[in-house]
Parts: C-alpha cells; structure tokens; sequence
C-alpha cells in the first residue's frame, strides 16, 4: 500500500516535470531515452526505491565526463 502511494507520488513528480519544467529548458539529454523518461521506467518496473536510486544514479551521471548514448533501464 505504502510502496503503491510513493510510486504514484515518484510518477507525479516525473510527469510534472516532463510537462512544466523541460518545455522550458533547451533539450540537452545525451542519453536515450532522456533521464526523465528512464526514471519513469525504471520506477514503473522496479517500483519507487530501487526505480528511484536507479534513476538518481543516471541524473548523477550527467555531467561532462559521464557517459553517452543508448542506456536502457535494466
């Protein structure tokens, strides 16, 4: 039950931010698919904690010497 509200909540925040925040900001993800996108996956799939590291572990890979190109959730 818990599990289920926070992975609703996690999806929200996602959703909010693919629909208000990056419309705003010029597209700059060098990944495929965009780290917004693999963190909805990842918590659909794997659900809010492990989705949710997994998906913070590829956001803290996005800096200049991260990596690049086609990452799929595992």
């Amino acid at each position: 039950m818990l599990s289920r509200l926070f992975r609703a909540l996690f999806l929200g925040l996602v959703w909010f931010y693919q629909r208000f925040i990056s419309p705003l900001t010029a597209p700059s993800c060098r990944f495929a698919p965009t780290c917004s996108v693999y963190a909805a996956q990842a918590i659909g799939k794997y659900g809010p904690w492990r989705g949710g590291r997994l998906a913070l572990r590829r956001i803290a890979s996005c800096h200049p010497w991260g990596g690049h190109g086609y990452d799929p959730v595992p």
